[in-house]
Order: C-alpha cells, then sequence, then structure tokens
C-alpha cells in the first residue's frame, strides 16, 4: 500500500484552501482524514495525549486510515540515547495501541546535534519494541547529522527491520538507503510559487518512486551509503508533505493521491 499524507490537521492558514471557512475545528480531522490518506502526527512530539484521544481519532477517521506518531521528544533529544528506555515505555502506555489498525509507524526524530555512535544507536534500536498491546510496532528513524552517511549505521537499521526516514530537505541529509519493508519519506521542499508545494514535474518523480517502492525496487535515483540490501517482493510506502511551503502540503497530497490512482 502507499498512503500519503499532511502533518497534523490543525493549521489555520488552510482555512479557505484545504478547509471550508466555516467548517467547525472540532470538524478538521474528520475532513482531512477523507482527502488524504494519513496523518503524520507531531504532537505526540510535545505533548502526553490519552487512550480517550486516541480513541476519538480512531472513530473520526474512515476505516482504512493510518496514524503516524512522531515519538516524543524525552526520548530522542538526550545526549545518551540507550537511557530512553522510560520514555519509550511511557508513551506507549499512554494509549496509542487504541488507535489499533490505524496505528502505522512510529517517528523517532533525532536532533541534528546528534552525531552517529554505534554502540548508543545499537542500545537504542533493542529499546523499540517489535510488538505492544498485542499491535505489530514499525519503527522509522530520522537522523539528522550527515556523521550517519555510513554503511555501519545502514547495517544497524536494517538488523533491526527500522526504516531509515528520507528526508527531501535544504536542512538534513537525505538517506535513501532502504532498510526495512516499509518506506518512509518527508518532503520539506516546498515552495509557495507552486499550488501543489511541489512542480508538477516533481510531484510525478514521487510517484513514480512510490510505485516502484512498493514493487519491492529500490530505484538509482538518489546515492546510497551503502549497498543495496536484500531485494524483496513489496514495500508499503509512507509519504508526507512537511514544512515548506506548508500551505501548500494539502495540495501536494492530494495531487500526488490523483497520480497514485492512474
Amino acid at each position: 500500500m502507499i498512503r500519503v499524507g499532511i502533518g497534523g490537521w490543525t493549521y489555520e492558514p488552510w482555512r479557505g484552501l484545504f478547509y471550508p471557512e466555516k467548517l467547525p475545528k472540532t470538524k478538521e480531522l474528520s475532513h482531512a482524514s477523507r482527502r488524504v490518506t494519513s496523518i503524520e502526527v507531531n504532537g505526540t512530539f510535545y505533548s502526553t495525549f490519552t487512550s480517550t484521544t486516541f480513541r476519538r481519532w480512531a472513530e473520526e477517521t474512515p476505516d482504512n486510515f493510518i496514524f503516524s506518531l512522531k515519538a516524543p521528544r524525552f526520548a530522542v533529544n538526550r545526549r545518551v540515547l540507550a537511557e530512553a528506555g522510560p520514555s519509550i515505555e511511557k508513551f506507549l502506555a499512554s494509549g496509542v495501541s487504541e488507535l489499533k489498525s490505524k496505528l502505522g509507524p512510529i517517528l523517532w526524530q533525532l536532533a541534528p546535534t546528534k552525531k552517529y555512535d554505534p554502540e548508543d544507536i545499537a542500545a537504542f534500536l533493542k529499546l523499540l519494541p517489535e510488538k505492544f498491546d498485542g499491535l505489530k510496532l514499525r519503527h522509522a528513524l530520522e537522523v539528522r547529522n550527515e556523521s550517519f552517511l555510513i554503511p555501519d549505521f545502514i547495517a544497524q537499521v536494517r538488523k533491526a527491520g527500522i526504516a531509515v526516514v528520507l528526508a527531501d530537505s535544504q536542512k538534513h541529509p537525505l538517506i535513501a538507503d532502504l532498510s526495512a519493508d516499509f518506506v518512509y519519506a518527508r518532503l520539506q521542499d516546498a515552495k509557495a510559487e507552486f499550488e501543489t508545494g511541489y512542480s508538477a514535474k516533481a510531484i510525478a518523480a514521487w510517484a513514480t518512486l512510490a510505485k516502484a517502492w512498493e514493487g519491492g525496487e529500490e530505484p538509482e535515483k538518489f546515492p546510497l551509503a551503502a549497498p543495496k540490501g536484500k531485494p524483496v517482493k513489496s514495500r508499503d510506502v509512507f509519504i508526507y508533505f512537511i514544512n515548506g511551503a506548508k500551505e501548500r502540503a494539502p495540495a501536494a497530497a492530494e495531487a500526488l493521491i490523483k497520480l497514485l490512482k492512474k
């Protein structure tokens, strides 16, 4: 499957562009989840939510909708990642399993200042459980320091079955190596001059990539930090339009979804 979405659903500039002017704020999630196929929740990075909230999100969205959750900053913004265990446990126990089949990948975003430390990364990866409360968990790790662009790191995440986030950004390195049974891409280079954030040509290129990834291919569009891994028959793909010209994110996601249906 390929899921395409946006970061969050509360953003005032979307009113009049994505949301009808008179749409109640309480209906924004319901509206957004019927226009895109997934949402990456950024709020879980800053705040602790309750099982009641996760249950409500699940109830307000279509049956096949997927949420990706950004793990809390207390788990990732630390000098020693190996000490994140209690924060990880608290986050998972907060009620994320109430999303049930709508729980997608969990995004673990490291600070740009966090450099590659093989022992610390190995210890952190061991803290990420494969299952919780009866649900299979998928983990995506976003590293934002160039020191991670080495084969040793790719080998670690491949062994753990954890996806490295592919970030299309002017600020952070792009790591295109595939390391799990799914791809997690965060497209952060939208431009306001394009109605869809990215040009039509760029949207088409991402559609081609998404279909190739889904089909088990590993296109040679970007440089890789390590040799390609073992071939697979298929992958799930998650693509989010994040930041950049954020007001354009919903239009970008809808444009990509439209192309993928052809």
